[in-house]
């Protein structure tokens, strides 16, 4: 079956500078301290700066932090602002923070929680960001999504911010849908350019803070079913960080568990739902996004495929 990829084939990220959002804590935290263990400049991009000082101590390493709130896009500008401020360049940068299961609540400009934090923050940080990646070799956008990019997931046009009715579990899902799109269509827009890459991972079912707003109903079951379907953070992280860094890993790929349903285990490559490739859609989610967010990259329009009979 081949070796299972672990932090050990993580090559030397010595001269690498990686920015990780929600570092402070799950996955984040593991992702960033594994790189920092490999010789990489980390940035913790966090909400809570005193916590991110507090697990930047518990690294070893180059590791510092930038606040970052992503419901706020004040504070995500400041954020970008800071950081052009203070770095010649961005080697990786990973979408890792989010919210999943929230009630309905919306963030600071107006967006639904979950869709606000999860995709439109990150579309914003990475827009903002990307010209300190287009010159460096071998750069990378990794954004992590989840196998709930499949339950009852799908972008919702006629109410993206769920004014009209909400679903926790619809909601996660359109923005774990919605990260992936983002994937597949900035890579299509990077293809052109030759250096950065995209790409995207999902952590399987991993035992974080990420579950505390589970409803109950669904909790419970999980409670028992903990021991044999949740795997520790340290092993959530390794399908972000084989994104990050495996030599052989190519633009557009999705990496996430090798063990049955894709539950847990080590990384390897996966495939998303058919409707996470549906071009048209990404585009269309695409041309929103920078019109809620304001935000415009400094990559052409990709060109869509054409339609063959």
């Amino acid at each position: 079956m081949g070796e299972k990829w672990t932090t050990a084939n993580i090559p030397d990220q010595r001269g690498r500078v990686a920015v990780v959002t929600g570092a402070n804590t799950g996955l984040g935290y593991e992702t960033a301290k594994a790189l920092a263990e490999r010789g990489a400049s980390v940035v913790l991009a966090v909400r809570n700066v005193e916590k991110g000082e507090q697990a930047a101590a518990r690294m070893s390493g180059d590791v510092t932090v930038q606040a970052l709130d992503l419901t706020s896009l004040d504070s995500v500008r400041s954020a970008a602002a800071a950081l052009r401020s203070r770095l010649d360049q961005i080697d990786l940068l990973i979408n890792n923070a989010g919210v999943m299961y929230t009630p309905r609540e919306t963030t600071q400009d107006g967006f639904e929680m979950q869709f606000g934090t999860n995709h439109l923050g990150h579309f914003a940080f990475t827009g903002l960001l990307l010209d300190l990646m287009l010159p460096v070799p071998g750069s990378r956008v990794v954004t992590v999504s989840s196998t709930g990019h499949r339950i009852q997931a799908a972008i919702h046009f006629d109410d993206l911010q769920w004014e009209r009715s909400y679903s926790r579990v619809g909601a996660y899902g359109q923005s774990k849908l919605a990260n992936l799109m983002f994937t597949n269509e900035l890579q299509r827009r990077l293809s052109t350019h030759g250096t950065t890459v995209a790409m995207a991972a999902h952590p399987g079912v991993s035992s974080t803070d990420l579950a505390r707003n589970i409803p109950a109903a669904i909790r419970l079951p999980l409670t028992w079913l903990a021991p044999l379907i949740l795997q520790p953070p340290a092993m959530g992280a390794l399908p972000t960080l084989r994104a990050a860094t495996d030599p052989a890993a190519l633009g557009g790929q999705y990496y996430g568990p090798d063990g049955l349903n894709e539950v847990k285990g080590h990384p390897r490559l996966v495939t998303s739902s058919p409707q996470s490739y549906d071009v048209a859609v990404q585009q269309r989610l695409w041309a929103v996004s920078e019109d809620l967010t304001g935000v415009r990259f400094p990559v052409g329009q990709s060109v869509r495929p054409a339609v063959t009979a």
